[in-house]
């Protein structure tokens, strides 16, 4: 992981549990509010005119957070991109995390609400053509049918391997 822009941190609850990963950024700032501490760090520096930081690999919050119940995973934006991989529901390709964006199958302007079985990940091409219209609509059939995904998908969705950094294993494999 040498591009800064792609670092990670594993963020653990008070008692070392992994509870999800964060960017590196959202890990100084949690930081910064004392809210945690840094267990590893990447090799390299965040720098500002006067002082430079650690990036955070690992952090671990100085208090207990009850987790979510089993099954109840967050809707949130980053939730549905890695449901589905990054990857428009429109066209089927993959794109970086800034070129996508939320797309609802009912639109709002038709009460389509915003939850697990009515967003989906597109790119902005397919988002601006689909536009104001159901996938029928605009003849923009969906991949697969959007579902609230029964598993954690910030930890289990976004680890591949050969992707997870060395200082996460020994915090994950606890998990087990």
């Amino acid at each position: 992981m040498s591009n800064i822009a792609s670092m990670r941190a594993l963020l653990l609850n008070s008692g070392y549990e992994p509870m999800r990963i964060v960017s590196w950024q959202k890990a100084l700032v949690l930081w910064f509010q004392g809210k945690v501490e840094i267990v590893e760090a990447h090799p390299v520096f965040a720098r500002s005119v006067s002082s430079s930081f650690p990036i955070p690999s690992v952090i671990r919050l100085k208090s207990y957070v009850r987790p979510r119940p089993r099954g109840a995973i967050r809707f949130c934006r980053e939730n549905v991109y890695i449901r589905d991989d990054y990857t428009c529901q429109y066209c089927g390709e993959q794109f970086a995390l800034k070129q996508l964006t939320l797309d609802h199958v009912v639109p709002a302007s038709m009460k389509g609400r915003k939850t697990w079985t009515n967003v989906v990940t597109a790119c902005r091409d397919c988002n601006q053509r689909k536009a104001d219209r159901t996938p029928d609509e605009a003849a923009m059939p969906l991949l697969s049918t959007p579902r609230a995904p029964g598993w954690l998908p910030v930890v289990q969705g976004e680890l591949r391997p050969g992707q997870v950094p060395v200082a996460w294993l020994q915090y994950l494999t606890r998990a087990g």
